[in-house]
């Protein structure tokens, strides 16, 4: 492999690993925040227990991905200095903005919560986990800001051959942006959902506080339906903006080499990669790509080839087209468990609209079951999703400004990069497995005991972590 393979499967390593932890910090410090919300207000110690209980997989969770993730903004320097040094100016921004401002934000109020129990008023502790989560978000917000210039790039000058920022607002109003933050937010709500759903079946099932883990199991489904759809929905607009400013994206996604209007989308096909201009496709649903591109039955969606003649004409030549089999199956990975998902959310809405989550019916049991193994779903569903958006932008490293090749570092050898690819993975390794084994253990835990409160309804320090 070359040094230029291996730094894009360095980082694209590393930048996979790290977006497993991120939806769950999103998603379970929102859903930790809701039960401590409610213990605030009722006063039943069972939120109490749960909050607790939950906070600890949350604190697991932030601790192992903060560290990945300090990796990749490494990377920027060692492998990718050529990229670094020309959108510096640009992409610096809203990184510095993600450390400086909701990095440190969403650290200093995790201590503040971690060692606030019984320290700190009921009010201001609860201040405190709701702090955590809008820093979580904020800081999802800079990083996406980051990435969607990559994607669509505004609000900058060329000035001696390298980018400079002009204009913060117009990036962080990028239309790609917002509709991909949303998405993203959305995702991890449906992560923290979707896990919280799973611990409480896996204790449901075995009989273990079946009334306390019901309440997390409904509190899960009844966030789980709607982010499902709202998420399904957005994705939906986000692929019409990445019609207008990524076409190629687009039509690859459906290996879709000529142009057309109407145009199906296939659930199934053989061919259509590179070397195959005219794949074989499987179960066609009428207009749907159509809808999908351009939210309309009759749109336009141009062809691959049509594209990559356009970009040879406008850049010079060159290939231009993404990996197609990639494209096309994260796509249809990423729709196909979503569908999946929405399905065990409606299951779910159902057995509590009709009271009998977590009862003896089989149809119950059944449900629980699959709640446990739907643990893994949002987390391939999430990787399929980055792979989708990463990989349409190939060969574009900052699209329509600078191509891959010409980012990597040029002074590193193929010899430091392919070093440092196998000590991040044997690193990462080791923490995958220190994560699930911890995150397992204090998922099966039993609740802590009722805590003793002191007289403000607080628990007393030794409650702290």
């Amino acid at each position: 492999m070359t040094k230029l393979d291996l730094a894009r499967l360095q980082f694209a390593s590393t930048s996979i690993y790290h977006f497993l932890f991120v939806p769950v910090t999103i998603g379970l410090a929102f859903l930790v925040a809701l039960l401590q919300t409610a213990w605030h207000r009722k006063g039943d110690e069972a939120y109490l227990r749960l909050t607790k209980f939950f906070g600890t997989l949350l604190v697991i969770n932030i601790a192992i991905g903060v560290v990945t993730g300090l990796v990749q903004e490494f990377q920027f320097g060692m492998d990718w200095s050529a990229y670094s040094r020309f959108v510096g100016d640009v992409f610096g921004a809203p990184l510095a903005m993600e450390g400086l401002a909701a990095f440190f934000l969403e650290s200093t109020f995790l201590g503040l919560w971690i060692f606030g129990w019984g320290r700190l008023s009921k009010r201001v502790h609860l201040a405190t986990i709701w702090a955590v989560a809008f820093g979580a978000m904020l800081s999802a917000a800079f990083i996406m800001a980051a990435n969607s210039w990559m994607q669509h790039p505004v609000g900058y000058a060329m000035k001696s051959g390298k980018a400079q920022l002009t204009n913060i607002w117009a990036v962080l109003t990028n239309p790609v942006f917002l509709w991909g933050y949303a998405h993203v937010i959305l995702a991890a709500l449906v992560t923290g959902a979707v896990v919280m759903l799973a611990v409480s079946a896996w204790h449901l099932r075995r009989k273990a506080e079946v009334e306390i883990f019901h309440r997390t199991a409904a509190l899960a489904v009844v966030v789980l339906i709607p982010a499902i759809l709202f998420q399904m929905t957005v994705g939906d607009f986000l692929g019409v903006i990445e019609t207008k400013y990524q076409p190629m994206k687009v039509a690859a996604m459906e290996a879709q080499w000529q142009t057309c209007t109407s145009c199906p989308f296939s659930v199934f096909q053989v061919g259509g990669g590179k070397a195959d201009h005219t794949p074989t496709k499987i179960i066609e649903i009428p207009d749907l790509l159509s809808v999908l591109a351009t939210n309309t039955l009759h749109g336009q969606v141009v062809g691959l080839d049509e594209l990559n003649a356009q970009y040879q004409q406008q850049y010079g030549p060159g290939d231009y087209v993404p990996n197609v089999f990639i494209q096309y199956w994260s796509m249809r990975v990423m729709a196909y468990i979503a569908v999946v998902v929405l399905g065990l959310a409606v299951w779910g809405g159902v057995l509590l609209w009709r009271k009998r989550l977590g009862s003896d019916r089989w149809w119950a049991r059944w449900f629980l079951w699959a709640a446990v193994w739907a643990a893994v779903l949002p987390f391939v569903m999430n990787t399929a999703g980055w792979m989708l958006t990463e990989n349409g932008r190939q060969p574009w490293i900052v699209q329509g400004l600078q191509l891959v090749k010409d980012g990597v570092s040029p002074s590193i050898s193929t010899a430091t990069v392919a070093i440092s690819l196998t000590v991040f993975v044997l690193l990462y390794g080791a923490l995958a497995v220190v994560d699930a084994v911890l995150m397992l253990r204090y998922s099966r835990k039993e609740l802590d005991p009722v805590p003793d409160l002191d007289e403000q309804g607080q628990p007393v320090p030794a409650m702290s972590y």
